[in-house]
């Protein structure tokens, strides 16, 4: 069965099995943010070596650094921004606390806690109750500490890890800008040995298909913080272009945008607004929500070149499984296996 050079392959083989599994091993914390940073580096080196690098001469690495440069403006500026907006916001809250701990509540709730559909009475009592007594208030307020602070500490470590991951992608793409012609072409040298000219089609496929994702998410961001804006300027809502970055940001996840104009709805009817608490409430439903349902699937779909239904179920699916970089793995997966399904149903066909 096996020839004297048996136990010499099998050593080879060996090898290269450990091999690559101390390689993924390596690799495996920063999985994410590779796979993030590859998927940036797709979707924008049309751009890169089509339009910035000829204006340079070709000099790869100065037209790396002002790519990495650019993408730092466009992520950090609304990041800062929303920073600064929310650091103004959390000194308010500070200051209204205070008050309450050197005033107290005021004898008589607001109109809107009265108002409210539900549990009215019981939140009117509570109210009392609190109001005049200042040990219950201190009490009170003394209880939410806790919880508030180690949400802070939790916010705080999500906001630091996800600086670090940033970091981690704008080094990647660094260098798959610089060295991406030689990236390229390892990539299809690889797929054409692997899978002829299947391969190569595969590669071109997974593209496609991420450039179309990136289109649908990226798109719908921005048209969904628009017309959210748009929304908020008309109802009268305050920090209204905040609240439209909050929309941009939030629209990547699917529940995000409902929590920010509901909570403009909320607000709204809890000063005394309720006409415009359901203009936004129907606004948010039927505007700001059906862009996400609608427009985001057939931009996908359109870019990608897949039916609507497998980029719905690969998204969703990817998100459980992966993560958030399962947004783009998932259609990418159902791509290249509806590939090559189409051609084994070719091929029977055809033989």
């Amino acid at each position: 069965m096996f020839g004297t050079d048996d136990p010499k392959r099998l050593a080879q083989i060996a090898l290269v099995v450990l091999l690559i599994v101390g390689c993924i091993a390596v690799l495996l914390p920063f999985i994410g943010a590779v796979l993030f940073a590859f998927v940036i580096w797709v979707c924008t080196w049309e751009l890169y070596a089509g339009k910035l690098l000829p204006r340079l001469g070709g000099r790869e690495t100065l037209g790396a650094s002002l790519m990495v440069l650019l993408l730092m403006l466009l992520l950090l500026v609304p990041t800062l921004f929303l920073a600064g907006s929310l650091a103004s916001g959390a000194d308010r809250l500070v200051e209204l606390v205070r008050g309450y701990f050197e005033g107290g509540l005021p004898a008589e709730p607001p109109a809107w806690i009265a108002s409210l559909p539900l549990f009215s009475d019981e939140a009117v009592a509570f109210w009392h109750e609190i109001a005049s007594s200042r040990e219950a208030l201190n009490e009170l307020l003394v209880r939410f500490l806790g919880p508030a602070r180690q949400f802070l500490l939790s916010a705080g470590a999500v906001v630091g890890n996800g600086l670090l991951q940033l970091a981690l992608v704008l080094f990647v793409v660094f260098f798959l800008y610089r060295d991406g012609a030689v990236v390229s072409n390892a990539l299809y040298v690889a797929a054409r040995k692997l899978g002829g000219e299947l391969g190569e089609g595969m590669v071109d496929k997974a593209r496609g298909t991420v450039v179309g994702v990136m289109l649908g998410i990226v798109g719908t961001a921005v048209a969904q913080g628009t017309v959210a804006m748009i929304g908020f300027l008309i109802a009268g809502v305050p920090a209204a272009v905040l609240l439209g970055f909050g929309t941009f940001f939030l629209s990547m996840i699917p529940v995000g945008p409902p929590l920010i104009w509901g909570g403009a709805a909320f607000w709204l009817y809890g000063q005394g607004e309720t006409a415009w608490a359901v203009f936004m409430v129907l606004y948010g439903l039927f505007v700001i929500s059906s862009i996400d349902n609608f427009v985001k699937p057939f931009l996908m779909a359109r870019g990608a070149g897949l039916s609507i239904l497998f980029i719905a179920l690969g998204v969703l699916g990817g998100v459980l499984v992966f993560g958030f970089i399962g947004i783009f793995l998932g259609p990418v997966l159902l791509a290249l296996g509806q590939m090559l399904f189409s051609r084994w149903i070719h091929e029977e066909h055809t033989a």
